[in-house]
């Protein structure tokens, strides 16, 4: 009798994959842009902003004033995306600039006060979707998945930095 996995078409332990669909980070792939593309429909829908957007703000109003170096950073994005992003929200009234308090040349965003109603909206949109997907896994399952994403982020930075040093030239991220 097949296990699980091998019944949801995929290898036992151990196994090689045999195709794209079996490589664990194509199937982790296709789970987080099946989890963005829910997202990014509610938020766009109920609050007017992009997942970018989302994020952006999301952030502003954990961690502002942030730069938009560090704000491409913490949110995933190159600058140029960011600074796209960030220009469009500034346009809304959502986020401000100022002057960064130790170079002037540097720039600190926070959220305007619209921006701050908007975020709470969306970060109450967030933890709800957050509390589903929680309560979708089984009695004890949460503490074995948050280690295995912190065991395989390591492992992908460990990976990347072997690659960036030359010592692995074999693709980056295959699935």
């Amino acid at each position: 009798m097949p296990s699980p996995k091998q019944a949801a078409g995929h290898p036992p332990d151990g196994a090689t994959p045999a195709t794209i669909r079996d490589l664990l980070s194509y199937r982790i792939h296709r789970l987080a842009n099946a989890l963005s593309r829910g997202a990014a429909l509610r938020y766009r829908q109920e609050f007017g902003v992009s997942l970018m957007e989302w994020r952006i703000l999301a952030l502003l109003g954990g961690f502002a004033p942030l730069t938009l170096r560090d704000l491409a950073r913490e949110s995933g994005l190159d600058k140029a995306q960011a600074s796209r992003a960030v220009k469009a929200l500034v346009e809304r009234g959502l986020v401000e600039r100022e002057s960064g308090s130790t170079d002037a040349r540097e720039v600190a965003l926070r959220l305007s006060a619209e921006g701050m109603r908007v975020e709470q909206g969306l970060m109450r949109a967030a933890r709800e979707r957050d509390a589903a997907f929680r309560e979708a896994l089984p009695a004890g399952s949460l503490a074995t998945l948050e280690e295995a994403i912190r065991l395989l982020t390591a492992e992908a930075r460990r990976q990347a930095a072997l690659v960036d040093e030359g010592g692995d030239q074999g693709p980056r991220d295959p699935g």
